[in-house]
């Protein structure tokens, strides 16, 4: 789990800068933590360790995860991505993402008599039993998040009878419920925490009575990279996130870079898209990676921008996460 004390967020110039005065003051602020979660961890090693048990082709339900270089090296190894279970021949292994699946896409599985395997994170389970928990006690459900999302549509077909979503501040006036008395809010997991509280705050505004879900729902691990970020960014003529175009979480690193006062920030899968262009007149770059990025990637973009003279790099620690999950149950091994 991630320390709740700030350990190194003094972003001074560092003592051996002097290579970093010899380049014009350039230097990279780079965050942490950023990359890989527990669940995204746990999620591609579960789809690695399928392959050694059962050998290629293995099938996975959506990406594994929402990041490009991810998912293309798991095709080269013999995966083979679909979006439904019905596009799985029969009897075949299939493994669930990290986003999770609704009740209806097991029941489909099972229908095709195929080999399951869940690599949903934890922390998504955990927001699916509290939708299942509160539908059970008759609660309408507001689900804070992105229309089309597949952690969103996992976690409403949980209770679809009882789950509105709203996507965003301004679906707030479109919300109706049944009893003000029994509204409770959950969201999606990989969300701003900026932008999610001023959802809630509209919602209570019209729902007084509005009821806080049990335990927080978005990601520790999207809370500690977006810290990490408002940490550096005021300092940052740019913010260069890596990660993909359809992970929420590397998005809304963005985003809150450029809330934070970062002069400007972009969203890269690899080095190769780094605009040159964005580099003009730029000293201080702040790095750091969505929570399905694989390190490789960020040293791609420190290797490429030291060939631009940022070769002082000094880390902006605003936690540790030392969080494990275990693989799921039927890849584990057996201890003598």
């Amino acid at each position: 789990m991630s320390s709740a004390i700030s350990l190194n967020v003094g972003i001074a110039r560092s003592a051996g800068a002097g290579n970093a005065d010899a380049d014009g003051g350039k230097r990279v602020l780079l965050a942490e933590p950023r990359g890989y979660c527990a669940g995204v961890d746990r999620a591609v090693e579960t789809v690695e360790k399928t392959l050694e048990k059962h050998g290629a082709p293995i099938y996975v339900r959506k990406e594994i995860v929402h990041n490009r270089h991810v998912v293309e090296t798991l095709r080269e190894r013999g995966v083979v991505f679909v979006d439904e279970t019905d596009e799985v021949p029969e009897g075949a292994v299939v493994v669930f993402s990290a986003h999770g699946v609704s009740p209806a896409v097991h029941e489909s599985a099972a229908a095709r008599n195929l080999h399951t395997i869940d690599a949903t994170c934890p922390l998504v389970t955990k927001v699916h039993q509290e939708a299942k928990r509160f539908a059970r006690d008759d609660y309408d459900i507001l689900l804070i998040g992105h229309e089309g999302h597949e952690e969103v549509e996992g976690t409403a077909g949980e209770a679809p009878d009882h789950v509105q979503l709203v996507d965003g501040p301004d679906a707030v006036d479109r919300v109706s419920v049944r009893d003000e008395s029994k509204v409770i809010w959950l969201s999606q997991t990989t969300l701003s925490v900026d932008e999610t509280m001023e959802t809630v705050q509209r919602l209570r505004a019209r729902f007084p009575g509005l009821q806080d879900p049990p335990s927080d729902d978005i990601c520790y691990a999207t809370q500690n990279r977006q810290v990490a970020v408002k940490a550096m960014a005021p300092e940052c003529d740019l913010v260069i996130v890596v990660g993909s175009r359809n992970s929420s979480n590397s998005v809304r690193l963005v985003e809150v870079a450029l809330g934070a006062g970062a002069k400007a920030a972009h969203l890269v899968d690899f080095a190769r898209e780094v605009d040159q262009a964005w580099l003009d007149g730029v000293r201080t770059i702040g790095i750091t990676s969505g929570a399905s990025v694989p390190e490789i990637l960020v040293r791609g973009v420190l290797d490429m921008l030291a060939e631009h003279g940022y070769s002082d790099v000094q880390p902006v620690t605003t936690a540790n996460e030392t969080l494990v999950f275990a693989l799921p149950r039927e890849l584990r091994t057996t201890r003598p």
